[in-house]
């Protein structure tokens, strides 16, 4: 008789948990999930401003040039449980999907809630027990795990699944504990900096056109005048710099954000070249010829951002548009299309989407997910030194490694 309180422990009820939970329950699998808040999916319930961007409908190779930190790692884990197959996971589950542009999924109700529910019944109907208890200590005699301590005692289990997230959104459990668990069986963390988060930035203006979102424009990072990222989207002005889809992804491209080091450049109308752009001007400044510059340009751009574009530009705000030089003119085309901001440095860790950094890809066999410091305990999810841009990558690297650990685990 087994006298063990489960097969499997899971460590963790987000993403990665919850899906490793319905594996391992679904394949016989005595199998319990600690979760201290009780529920399922609290982060899940929020990604994607309350939509959830549950993947990316893309192919293997789209989905490694996604993945800035240790894409190599997980080649054998998306080899395994794709991009189609989280569709399939969640259309078998009940929750019709779609794909939009950037071949982001959504569930067609726009809800996440309808996420967290087909991940809520499946482990139900697969026996799954879901303790509201934290885990304190990961057990382990001779370098093999044994269980773990919750509550004030313990619980037995061949395999242990670690899956307690990283450090952003700590208020959904996501708050740092699960590195100090791993830390405590030795195994190195790397150093851990927030990703997918909006940047503070040097400009005054910024917070003078706090509120300002700014729709199909290209934003451009740059390291040291070397281009590392520039994309069309979306993006937000605040009091404190910027945010919105764009700078989340730019975000993960920056390392360290040391004085002077990099730059963030607005391309205001990305349709136009520069000489298009110089013609639609001109054509405006014909059609306002006794205009004063200020009041000009509320055909072209925003009502926030006029003050700032003719403080920057040099040309004086009650200066006549039809004394407008041809330089001066080509002066402002250039501040359109490269309108400068400059990082500063990151907002809090908690304000993140994901964390960068975690347990080192070095101790963790890429195709189980096994620790090879401890046998039997096994990784998933963002607690690992994986991280992506967004669009739904970092939910598919919850999801396959969540599959490849279920799949060793039993």
């Amino acid at each position: 008789m087994n006298s063990l309180d489960a097969d499997v422990i899971i460590i963790g009820g987000g993403a990665a948990g919850a899906m490793a939970g319905v594996f391992c329950g679904e394949w016989g699998k005595r199998t319990i999930i600690f979760e201290p808040n009780g529920k399922i999916g609290k982060k899940l319930a929020i990604t994607g401003k309350g939509r959830c961007n549950v993947t990316n409908n893309c192919d293997q190779r789209t989905l490694m040039d996604n993945i800035p930190a240790n894409p190599k790692f997980l080649y054998s884990a998306f080899s395994k449980f794709s991009s189609r197959d989280t569709m399939d996971f969640f259309e078998n589950s009940g929750v019709p999907l779609k794909t939009e542009r950037g071949n982001r999924v959504f569930p067609q109700s726009d809800k996440a809630g309808d996420i967290v529910s087909a991940l809520e019944k499946r482990l139900k109907n697969a026996g799954v027990e879901i303790i509201k208890k934290k885990v304190g200590r990961i057990l382990a005699e001779d370098g093999v795990c044994t269980g773990v301590m919750a509550g004030g005692r313990s619980y037995t289990a061949s395999s242990v699944l670690l899956a307690a997230g990283g450090c952003s959104y700590p208020v959904t459990g996501s708050d740092g504990s699960g590195f100090t668990l791993a830390e405590s069986l030795g195994h190195n963390i790397t150093p851990l900096k927030p990703s997918l988060v909006p940047i503070e930035c040097c400009e005054g203006y910024c917070r003078d056109m706090m509120g300002l979102s700014l729709r199909n424009v290209t934003l451009t990072l740059c390291d040291r005048e070397k281009k590392i990222y520039s994309e069309l989207g979306e993006m937000l002005f605040t009091h404190f710099g910027v945010s919105g889809p764009l700078v989340l992804s730019a975000s993960s491209h920056i390392r360290e954000l040391e004085a002077d080091r990099y730059m963030m450049y607005i391309d205001l109308k990305p349709g136009l070249d520069e000489q298009k752009l110089d013609d639609r001007i001109l054509r405006d400044f014909r059609e306002n010829i006794n205009r004063i510059f200020g009041n000009s340009l509320s055909k072209l751009l925003p009502a926030k951002l006029i003050p700032t574009i003719v403080k920057l530009s040099g040309i004086p705000g009650d200066r006549k548009v039809n004394s407008i030089t041809r330089e001066e003119r080509q002066k402002l085309v250039k501040l359109l299309k490269a309108f400068p901001v400059t990082p500063k440095k990151f907002r809090p860790i908690d304000e993140a989407i994901i964390t960068s950094g975690g347990v080192d890809i070095k101790e963790i066999d890429p195709k189980t997910m096994e620790s090879k410091i401890i046998q039997g305990l096994y990784f998933a999810g963002e607690i690992i030194d994986v991280d992506a841009y967004t669009g739904g990558f970092n939910l598919q690297i919850a999801f396959s490694t969540a599959y490849a650990a279920a799949m060793s685990m039993t």
